[in-house]
């Protein structure tokens, strides 16, 4: 989970290449990511509901 000072919640490409980067990382370490939430002024954005991870 994280911020985005400008208040837009849409994921950067930079934010989904390293959601997929740290769970191709803890995946042969049994550690399962649930999901990347990014918060806004206008909100929040699942990477998860968005069917980008």
């Amino acid at each position: 989970m994280h911020n985005h000072p400008s208040g837009d919640p849409s994921p950067s490409q930079a934010d989904i290449q390293m959601t997929k980067a740290i769970i191709d990382i803890a995946k042969p370490l049994g550690i399962a990511v649930h999901d990347h939430i990014i918060v806004g002024k206008s909100g929040h954005a699942s990477l998860r509901g968005m069917r980008l991870i």
